[in-house]
């Protein structure tokens, strides 16, 4: 009797049904929005593998999530058992946000320069932004090209204290408030602590920015 095999058709249906479900679940759990791409690379046409008298077992061999390029383990268990690697592709994509023009160093965005774009997350790795309302405000820490991919680690928050800037310094413990006049000796963004100099006791503190010409302390 005439040995029949494997088709790599077979393969590659039962590998994209697997990571059809495996890559929904992805998304689901990490609550991604996005539509994604499955592209199985092409089996070598010498392959000979005898037809499974089982279901076929597929097993993401890595990376660890079901993204960029990556590869599954199609296993048989069956009487003439047999493992066979497929490479795949997973592409996500998402609208990330880009710059619609060169940008200087240490600009302060706004809406006119960033707008969505669709791209592939997965080559991107974590270096992306999905809202401009994370990047409207904010200042850049370098250079941007147009249609450059904007990463969290392109933006610093902007100086609402400056040094030598009159400040008010608010000492709180429980209901009772003291405020005194100071000065900032350190530029500040919201929620940085800076160095102050009480104008009053002449000391200098540290005290949390909370505000335009606001700090404050804990008594």
């Amino acid at each position: 009797m005439a040995t029949t095999y494997t088709s790599s058709q077979e393969l590659i249906g039962a590998t994209e049904s697997f990571l059809e479900e495996l890559v929904r679940d992805y998304l689901q759990r990490s609550e991604i929005p996005g539509r994604h791409e499955i592209r199985i690379n092409r089996l070598d046409p010498r392959l000979r593998l005898p037809v499974c008298s089982q279901q076929l077992n597929v097993t993401l061999e890595s990376p660890s999530q079901p993204l960029g390029r990556i590869t599954t383990r199609v296993r048989c268990d069956g009487n003439s058992p047999w493992t066979v690697f497929v490479p795949a592709e997973v592409r996500l994509y998402r609208p990330v946000l880009v710059a619609t023009r060169p940008l200087r160093r240490q600009s302060v965005l706004r809406a006119e320069d960033l707008r969505l774009v669709e791209q592939d997350v997965g080559t991107l790795g974590q270096n992306f932004l999905t809202d401009p309302a994370q990047a409207i405000g904010k200042k850049l820490t370098r250079q941007l090209g147009s249609n450059q991919v904007l990463a969290p680690g392109h933006l610093q928050s902007v100086e609402i204290i400056r040094r030598g800037d009159q400040v008010v310094i608010s000492a709180r413990s429980g209901t009772v408030s003291v405020r005194m006049p100071g000065e900032a000796l350190s530029d500040g963004t919201p929620g940085q602590q800076i160095s102050v100099r009480n104008l009053r006791s002449q000391r200098v503190i540290r005290a949390r920015v909370v505000g335009p010409g606001q700090v404050e302390v804990a008594m």
